[in-house]
């Protein structure tokens, strides 16, 4: 059977995730989704990514900065309050995330090598902000599998850009499967291709078995490739999904207290924001990180408010507070916090208003922006971090989006420098060429 027909075959094929391109590119040996033990001491056994894709603005959330009105200096424009013990500064436009302080681990001194959204996105999911490379959840599940067999290790809801979710040069078994994309209705959202009402289970069972057969025919002619494996994976795991995934899915089960906590179905986007149903994602994270999914994506945008900078922004904390709050009281109530790593944040921030400026606009920054993290072995009601008075650099405790890689994957047990392929000759892994370092200071 020659390559070309393999295609043919897969692009045709009424089963699994259908056809998926064939590389060729070099991996490890790691081809399955099985559970496998970290190599270093773990605090975190999965990791909850809240994208808050356009760049937040820092100084109006959580960097509070009180030479608002005092020009010439930019400044928050939001009302600020000390939390709970910790007395971590949040805003008011936060009330319910507010509530959580004592949990939050702020990182004030993110700094990234652009401000350009998709290179720095691109950096912040993969490392590298212009070539392709595999996506950090891809890594995680490379890293440690999944706990859950039949569902992906790497779920990635709402999401518009294939390249931050891919596999790149691992088997792509271990890619994101994504859920709902670029704010479209999450209530009609499903997995693409894991179920047809034609054929009876039994039956599609049998017309698999005997894909896979010439799947198994085809790779003992290939020798040792990771890439074709990787794809003979992903069509089981792909059926295997049709058992368990679609329950996840319905939240009708839910009680409307839950719904409510969740603001399901409500959003407050006006202007050129999106609705994308943020509370039912932060509900279904709840339910697959339940489940033994290891990573879960959560996107909401856009923060990118160029104009209306006070309507907008507004409306897009009044659309993620309670949610987010709402996760947080779960997985805390549930057992799951503490070894859950939640991360929040985008691919930069934003410079504060001007004030007494005729303008309502912010633009990009990305030399000093916030994240905050929570749970999985992070330190909590912490501030880590200082930028200068106007917020616009970092003056102690910078962390690169290198250094936050290299955080999370220390956090899971996994080690930065030693978790690679090469592919092209390329030594490939999360924190790149130039490497990052774990910042100690925010570990409990």
């Amino acid at each position: 059977m020659t390559a070309l027909s393999r295609r043919q075959m897969l692009n045709t094929a009424s089963c699994g995730f259908g056809y998926l391109a064939l590389s060729g590119l070099q991996a490890a040996a790691t081809t399955g989704l099985d559970a496998r033990p970290p190599r270093l001491r773990a605090r975190a056994q999965r990791v909850i990514f809240l994208n808050m894709a356009g760049g937040p603005a820092q100084l109006d959330t959580f960097d509070y900065k009180p030479q608002a009105g005092q020009k010439p200096h930019a400044g928050s424009i939001a009302n600020f309050k000390q939390r709970g013990s910790s007395g971590l500064w949040v805003s008011d436009l936060l009330p319910n995330l507010a509530r959580h302080a004592d949990r939050l681990c702020v990182i004030k001194s993110m700094t990234a090598d652009t401000s350009i959204h998709a290179q720095s996105a691109l950096q912040l999911h993969t490392g590298d902000r212009l070539r392709p490379c595999p996506s950090m959840g891809a890594w995680v599940a490379y890293g440690l599998g999944t706990d859950n067999q039949n569902l992906p290790g790497f779920i990635s809801f709402n999401t518009s850009k294939p390249s931050q979710y891919a596999a790149m040069q691992l088997p792509s078994v271990f890619g994101g499967t994504p859920i709902g994309v670029n704010g479209e209705d999450m209530s009609q959202a499903t997995i693409n291709d894991i179920s047809s009402t034609h054929l009876p289970l039994s039956l599609k069972r049998r017309q698999l078995d005997l894909i896979q057969a010439m799947n198994r025919d085809h790779a003992g002619l290939r020798g040792d490739d990771s890439q074709l494996e990787g794809v003979i994976q992903t069509m089981e795991l792909g059926f295997r999904m049709q058992a368990q995934a679609p329950e996840l899915l319905d939240i009708s089960q839910e009680s409307k207290a839950t719904l409510e906590r969740y603001a399901v179905g409500k959003n407050y986007h006006v202007g050129t924001c999106k609705g994308s149903d943020f509370g039912r994602q932060c509900l279904l994270a709840r339910r697959f990180c339940e489940a033994g999914v290891r990573f879960i994506e959560i996107t909401h945008g856009s923060w990118d408010q160029h104009t209306d900078h006070r309507r907008d922004l507004t409306a897009n904390c009044a659309t993620t507070d309670a949610p987010i709050a709402a996760l947080l009281d779960d997985l805390d109530e549930r057992g799951l916090l503490e070894d859950t790593l939640v991360v929040w944040g985008g691919e930069f921030g934003r410079p504060g208003l001007t004030p007494g400026a005729d303008k309502d606009q912010t633009g990009h920054q990305h030399r000093a922006f916030t994240f905050w993290m929570a749970g999985g072995g992070v330190k909590a009601g912490h501030a880590h971090g200082e930028t200068s008075h106007d917020g616009s650099t970092v003056v102690d405790g910078a962390v690169h989006f290198r250094d936050l890689h290299a955080t999370i994957l220390h956090l899971l047990g996994l080690d930065h420098e030693n978790l690679a392929v090469v592919s092209g000759g390329r030594r490939i892994r999360l924190t790149g060429l130039q490497g990052g370092k774990v910042v100690k200071e925010i570990l409990a």
